[in-house]
């Protein structure tokens, strides 16, 4: 089965409201392509104007985080319904950078899973190891354990439809990438544990990217391997070059 590749960018925390809406206007003519769906996860704040600015493109605008709550005393945090209302149809939840500085932990990532699921909101569901995991080889049974907890009480129709983004700590931000070999192990072993998790049709349709220093030189080779579904990109997602990272195949 050929699944859809899915190129997302993460905002992090960058762009005002105004200057949101100047980036999705300049990259809106770069990142046109029918054949791939382009995902901007922006920040709270500009999610609205971007929405805006995005109308009439091939650009869908989702959400860094949300919270497991429907309402109440969580001072600070977003709420599914609230990202619904808008239109958010994607949401990044558990990117390591959450798990580091806020302490995000598989638990609370399961629950914000569950909760995305409930909303009909697609989680893009993050995990990845250390460069001393990597380094003591325990770089797939790591992984194996964040995806196990994180789709704990989900599904088989809702993992299917579930976005897994594989993101080596020690490549984001870093200009490191890993080799497209790397990638590749890693994405197959996160299909598996899926296929284990669930059955194999379930496995042959989730969607799986790399993440972790994604540029316009890297992309073509990561991305016709046969278990990345295209990219997570950071850095890359807030300039010109995004545009080439989705346009890949042209």
């Amino acid at each position: 089965m050929a699944r859809r590749k899915i190129i997302a960018g993460n905002w992090k925390m960058n762009k005002t409201p105004s200057e949101a809406v100047a980036l999705v206007n300049e990259l809106k003519p770069l990142v046109a392509n029918d054949e791939v769906d382009v995902v901007f996860c922006v920040p709270a704040i500009d999610i609205i104007p971007a929405m805006e600015a995005a109308k009439g493109s091939n650009i869908c605008i989702g959400a860094e985080n949300m919270y497991f709550e429907e309402s109440g005393a969580y001072t600070g945090e977003i709420a599914p319904n609230m990202l619904t209302d808008v239109g958010v149809k994607y949401v990044i939840i558990g990117h390591s950078e959450r798990r580091e500085y806020f302490a995000e932990t598989d638990e609370t990532v399961n629950k914000k899973v569950l909760k995305a699921f409930e909303h009909g909101i697609t989680p893009i569901i993050c995990c990845g190891e250390s460069l001393t995991q990597r380094e003591q080889g325990i770089t797939i049974d790591w992984i194996r354990q964040q995806i196990k907890i994180a789709f704990l009480n989900v599904t088989a129709q809702q993992a299917a439809t579930a976005v897994i983004a594989y993101e080596p700590i020690w490549a984001i931000g870093t200009g490191k990438v890993a080799t497209t070999e790397q990638a590749q192990e890693v994405c197959a072993a996160i299909r598996e544990c899926i296929a284990q998790l669930y059955d194999q049709a379930t496995a042959d349709a989730i969607r799986i990217q790399y993440g972790g220093s994604v540029s316009a030189a890297s992309a073509p080779e990561l991305f016709a391997q046969p278990d990345i579904d295209g990219g997570l990109v950071g850095g890359a997602s807030l300039k010109a070059d995004f545009g080439k990272i989705v346009n890949y195949n042209k």
